[in-house]
């Protein structure tokens, strides 16, 4: 019985590998040194009888040794299906020539009576800063090299300058209000598995206009003579709001980097990749910032930049009580977005309206373009000639560091009687008149009441005096408790805090359904902190992860503990999921939890 079921599960595995699909592929670094040995790797999968192997040689490059050979098997079960795979790799080992781009060719291996091909690929060799030095330099004084996995040792540290996140100013030199380019960057040696901010950049005495990135290690910059990795982690424009030096710190981050090991397999010596968490700690930035000249001139209203002015008046011609629009357009470089509404010199005898402004602005480099437009809505209310005065519009110019006054044309209207124009003097005593002239005396039996019964003496009269009192007493209750609830800002924050969070996580969801991941994130980590803060009456600054554990433990005891956990967990896996790939699932996975959260703390009692 037992040689039966040992045939079975051969012929079985033999069936199965014959099934699987055989391949023969190559495997090489995309850069190496000039002189660095590196491994090119050929592997036959899923093949029979392996034979006739042929591997050209790499023109311009030195073989030290090879093929050195390793088989690998694996055989699984799976709900009663099985699957088998093996693959045999050939390893030869090479010494990189000169600096230049250069071609592996095709090789060739025949397998089961079929001849199967590898495809030629390419690989640079870069010229080596170093190799006039020494050699035999012991790993701690080696520099890490991002395409050669045997200096990123599991031995060695990480050391400082092998993992960096640094702050990248488009200049560090500007007026107030002037704006500048903000780069926080990540450049790594290594390949990182994990990535999480603990501490976010601050950007303490600047207003902020983030824009759109996606952080991915898919770019090698040379930075202090050494190759890094790099991902642009945030990128925003910043608008100084004082003078002096203002100092912006990159954050804190909590990272893991993938290290390999050595593990001796008898003939071949393979390395495996570990993972080794580092902490990588806030580097700054100084922006120096220069005071506007004082004093500034009349009409300056804090615009800083390069901008064109333009009025009109829409229409040609006005009558009373008939509304109009005076359309204002300030166009140019600068903080363009944060301007206010220029005051406009209107006649005392036109209505006005609260202007209405929409400011379009996009990011070119280190400025912001754009064009803001702003709808005066007037309505005269006397006919006349009257004159809309003209206007003066003062910026300070950073490239020439001066005042520059810009001026309007003035307008002169002429308003005639519309057709709604108020009642005249001489009508509205008309009307008085008549109001007050005898009436028309009606003759006959007017059918007249002789009751003449003292209305406090009816029940109603006291019903309805009671009714009014409780309604007086309960305004002013009601009056109180508005006043207190008013009084007390952190109770109102508490108070919403459950449909403001509700508002946050509906936009959030918006974004979901329509696959903007991106903003989904951000728009997710805004509603749980937004909420956490107004929940606990705690600032921005108070707010952190421990500020928030212990003010749940100490309000709700053990389960307070368990939502601080939660809510930690759900912030970590939005922050990581914002640098790094998940999978399709994932974001709406990540909504539900979210909501889970702040559903199950809001069913807490203290």
């Amino acid at each position: 019985m037992k040689r039966l079921i040992t045939s079975l599960w051969l012929i079985t595995l033999i069936a199965v590998t014959a099934m699987a699909q055989t391949s023969f592929s190559v495997q090489a670094p995309q850069r190496v040194r000039q002189g660095q040995k590196f491994a090119v790797t050929y592997r036959l999968s899923n093949g029979d009888d392996p034979s006739a192997l042929r591997v050209p040689e790499i023109k311009g490059c030195r073989l030290l040794f090879g093929p050195a050979q390793s088989t690998r098997q694996s055989y699984q079960i799976v709900n009663g299906k099985s699957s088998s795979s093996s693959s045999i790799d050939y390893t030869y080992t090479y010494a990189a020539g000169d600096p230049g781009t250069y071609t592996i060719p095709e090789a060739s291996i025949s397998s089961g009576g079929k001849t199967y091909r590898s495809k030629a690929v390419q690989f640079t060799v870069v010229d080596d800063p170093n190799a006039g030095q020494q050699q035999g330099q012991t790993y701690g004084r080696q520099q890490v090299d991002i395409d050669d996995i045997t200096t990123q040792s599991s031995q060695r540290p990480v050391n400082a300058d092998d993992v960096i996140v640094r702050i990248i100013l488009g200049r560090d030199k500007v007026y107030e209000q002037q704006p500048v380019e903000c780069t926080i960057k990540l450049y790594t040696k290594y390949n990182i598995s994990s990535f999480r901010p603990t501490i976010q950049p601050s950007f303490d005495g600047c207003l902020i206009e983030e824009l759109d990135v996606r952080p991915a290690l898919n770019e090698v910059e040379r930075y202090k003579g050494q190759d890094y990795y790099t991902a642009v982690l945030k990128r925003c424009i910043l608008f100084p709001q004082k003078s002096g030096k203002i100092t912006i710190n990159s954050g804190n981050y909590d990272m893991s980097v993938i290290q390999y090991e050595q593990v001796n397999m008898g003939f071949v010596t393979m390395r495996n990749p570990v993972e080794r968490d580092i902490q990588v700690t806030s580097n700054s930035a100084t922006l120096n910032v220069t005071p506007l000249p004082s004093p500034a001139p009349d009409g300056f209203n804090g615009a800083v930049g390069d901008f064109k002015i333009d009025s009109r008046i829409v229409g040609n011609s006005f009558r009373t009580n008939d509304p109009a629009t005076l359309i204002y357009t300030i166009t140019g470089t600068g903080n363009i977005k944060y301007l206010k509404e220029p005051a406009i010199d209107f006649p005392s005898e036109f209505e006005q309206y609260t202007p209405k402004a929409e400011t379009d602005t996009r990011v070119s480099g280190s400025n912001v373009s754009g064009t803001m437009t702003i709808e005066y809505t007037f309505v005269p209310t006397t006919t006349g000639d009257f004159t809309i005065g003209a206007d003066k519009f003062v910026y300070f110019d950073p490239a020439t560091g001066r005042y520059n006054t810009l001026t309007t044309p003035s307008y002169p209207i002429h308003v005639v009687k519309g057709t709604s124009t108020p009642v005249s003097d001489r009508e509205r005593k008309d009307i008085e008149t008549k109001n007050t002239d005898i009436r028309h005396i009606k003759m006959g039996d007017l059918d007249q009441s002789h009751n003449h019964t003292i209305v406090a003496y009816a029940w109603w009269y006291w019903a309805l005096y009671l009714l009014l009192v409780v309604a007086l007493i309960a305004a002013v209750a009601a009056y109180g408790r508005h006043a207190r609830a008013a009084a007390d800002v952190a109770g109102r924050r508490n108070a919403r805090a459950n449909k403001t969070a509700r508002r946050r996580l509906a936009a959030a969801k918006t974004l979901l359904d329509k696959g903007d991941t991106a903003k989904f994130h951000e728009e997710l980590l805004r509603a749980l902190w937004g909420y956490l803060g107004d929940k606990l009456r705690l600032n921005a600054s108070q707010l952190t992860r421990a500020s928030v554990a212990a003010n749940l433990t100490e309000s709700f005891g053990e389960q307070g503990a368990k939502a601080a956990d939660e809510f930690t967990a759900v912030i970590d896996a939005c922050e990581m999921a914002r640098y790094t790939p998940v999978e399709a699932d994932a974001p709406r996975q990540l909504y539900e939890r979210a909501t889970e959260a702040i559903n199950a703390l809001e069913r807490l009692k203290a």
